[in-house]
C-alpha cells in the first residue's frame, strides 16, 4: 500500500522546485503526493527564511501538524513522519528539536538528496535525524534523472547560494556560496520536461545570472547568455525565463540576448531594493542608482518592448526621507510593470539586525506611499496592453465555471470566459480587452 506524503511549501520558486525534487526522491520508496495533510503517512514542511518572523511561523505550523499526528495515532495507531526542510531547517538546525521534540528530520537545502536515506534510519528507530551539510556539487549529482510532469510551465534549478553578502539577507548562510550546474544536466532536464509537455522553462537561482557552469569535460564555462542561447536549440521550447537576478551579474552578452533570442522572454526581474547610493552602500549591494539606470537603459535598447520588475525594502536601517525620496524618485523613472515590496525586518546574524531601527510608524507610512506608485504603474502597464494581441500559455482552469488563465509574455496574468479546457498547456492568442490591478482579461483571437 502506497504511503501518502504532504510537503507545504513556503517562499521563493527555489522552494517551488526544491518540493517537486524532494517529491521526486521519495516516490521510487513508495510515497504517493496528497494534498490533503490529514492523510499524509510523512509531511515536510519546506520552508522560507526571508519573510519577518519565519522561524516562529514554522512553529506554530508544526504545532497545527503534531495535532494531526496525535489524532492519526488515536483513531488508527498509525505514526506520521514530520520533516523540517529549507533555509530556516538550516538556520534552526538542533534548536527544531529542543523546542519540537516530536519533528523526525531536519534537512537543509543543500542536502535534501539523503532524505530517503534519513527516512530509512527513521525505520530503523533512529531518532532526531539532521543533515545541514553544504555539499551541492552531491546534491545536483543525486537529483532524481527521472522528472516528474510539471505541466506547460516548469522549473529547472540552475545555480544555489550567493556570494554577494547583501547586509540584510540570510542567503548566503542558508544557501552557501554560489555554485553552477553543469549546461548539460540542464539542457537534458529541459529536454525531458518539454517532451512531457513544458512549453516554458524559468531557470532558477538565487543570483541567477551569476551563473557559470562547467562543461562536463571542463573545454568551457558557460554563463547565463551561453546557457540560455544552448536552451533554445530544444524543439518545442517556446518559452525561456530566468529568475532571480543581481544587478552586479546583468552583463553585456546577457543584456544584449534579449534582443537575440526569439524563445527569451521579455520580462526581466531585477531587483534593486533601494534607490538612495547611501542606502545600496549600506546594504552592500555593490552597485549604485546610475549603474543600474545604464543597465535599464542597455536592456530597453536591446529589446525595446522589455518590461521590468523589481524588490524594494522601505525603512532600512539609517534610510532618511531623502533616501526614501530617491527610491521613489528611481521607481518614476524606471516604469515598472509589476513589483514587490517590504517593510524591513531584522534577520537574526546579518549585520543589518544590529543597526539602529527605523520606527514602525515611518516604515509602514513609507510602504504605503511606494506600493501605491507601483500599483499605479501595474495598472498603467496593463491598461497599455488592451486592444493588443498577445500569446498567453494558459496553465489552469480560473474561479469560474468556463474560465481558463495563464500567462503573457509580460508575466501578467490573463483569463478568457467561456473558453474550451482543452487549450491548457497551449500558447493561444488572446485580444486584451480589459485591464484589472493585476490582471488583464481578453477573448480569443
Amino acid at each position: 500500500m502506497a504511503k501518502k506524503l504532504f510537503i507545504k511549501t513556503y517562499g521563493c520558486q527555489m522552494n517551488v522546485y526544491d518540493s517537486i525534487k524532494m517529491k521526486e526522491l521519495l516516490d521510487p520508496f513508495g510515497f504517493e503526493s496528497t494534498d490533503d495533510m490529514n492523510e499524509a503517512d510523512m509531511v515536510i514542511l519546506n520552508t522560507c527564511h526571508i519573510r519577518e518572523k519565519a522561524s516562529e511561523k514554522m512553529y506554530s505550523e508544526l504545532g497545527r501538524v503534531k495535532k494531526i499526528k496525535d489524532k492519526r495515532l488515536l483513531s488508527n495507531g498509525t505514526d506520521m513522519i514530520i520533516a523540517v526542510a529549507g533555509c530556516v531547517a538550516q538556520a534552526e538546525g538542533e534548536e527544531i528539536f529542543v523546542r519540537a521534540p516530536y519533528v523526525d528530520i531536519v534537512v537543509g537545502p543543500q542536502s535534501y538528496h539523503t532524505l530517503p536515506e534519513l527516512v530509512a534510519k527513521l525505520a530503523r528507530s533512529e531518532k532526531h535525524l539532521i543533515d545541514l551539510d553544504f555539499i551541492e556539487e552531491e546534491k545536483f549529482d543525486n537529483l532524481p534523472t527521472q522528472y516528474s510532469d510539471q505541466g506547460a510551465s516548469a522549473f529547472v534549478s540552475i545555480q544555489e547560494g550567493c556570494d554577494k553578502f547583501c547586509t540584510f539577507c540570510v542567503v548566503p548562510y542558508t544557501r552557501g556560496a554560489e555554485f553552477s550546474r553543469m549546461p548539460e544536466e540542464v539542457y537534458r532536464e529541459s529536454m525531458v520536461l518539454v517532451a512531457k509537455g513544458a512549453k516554458e522553462i524559468h531557470l532558477l537561482g538565487q543570483n541567477v545570472n551569476a551563473y557559470h557552469g562547467k562543461s562536463s569535460n571542463g573545454d568551457k564555462v558557460f554563463s547565463l547568455a551561453d546557457l540560455i542561447r544552448h536552451l533554445s536549440t530544444i524543439k518545442r521550447l517556446e518559452r525561456i525565463r530566468y529568475t532571480t537576478s543581481h544587478p552586479r551579474d546583468m552583463t553585456d552578452d546577457l543584456i544584449n540576448i534579449h534582443g537575440q533570442v526569439d524563445q527569451l522572454m521579455p520580462f526581466l526581474h531585477l531587483p534593486v531594493q533601494s534607490g538612495s547610493n547611501k542606502i545600496l552602500k549600506m546594504m552592500n549591494r555593490k552597485h549604485s542608482r546610475e549603474e543600474y539606470f545604464a543597465i535599464i537603459d542597455k536592456l530597453r535598447t536591446a529589446r525595446s518592448d522589455i518590461v521590468l520588475s523589481s524588490d524594494f525594502i522601505v525603512g532600512f536601517p539609517g534610510e532618511t526621507d531623502e533616501d526614501f525620496a530617491d527610491t521613489m524618485d528611481l521607481v518614476k523613472r524606471v516604469r515598472y510593470g509589476q513589483c514587490y515590496s517590504f517593510k524591513y525586518s531584522p534577520r537574526p546574524g546579518t549585520p543589518a539586525a544590529i543597526k539602529e531601527q527605523i520606527p514602525e510608524a515611518v516604515k509602514t507610512e513609507r510602504l504605503m506611499i511606494l506600493q501605491s506608485e507601483l500599483a499605479k504603474q501595474q495598472l498603467e502597464f496593463n491598461e497599455s496592453c488592451v486592444g493588443k494581441t498577445l500569446p498567453v500559455l494558459f496553465q489552469k482552469e480560473g474561479k469560474y465555471n468556463d474560465q481558463i488563465v495563464g500567462k503573457t509574455p509580460y508575466m501578467q496574468s490573463a483569463y478568457v470566459e467561456n473558453a474550451d479546457k482543452s487549450l491548457l498547456g497551449k500558447i493561444v492568442n488572446v485580444k486584451i480587452i480589459k485591464a484589472l490591478a493585476t490582471s488583464v482579461a481578453g477573448e480569443l483571437v
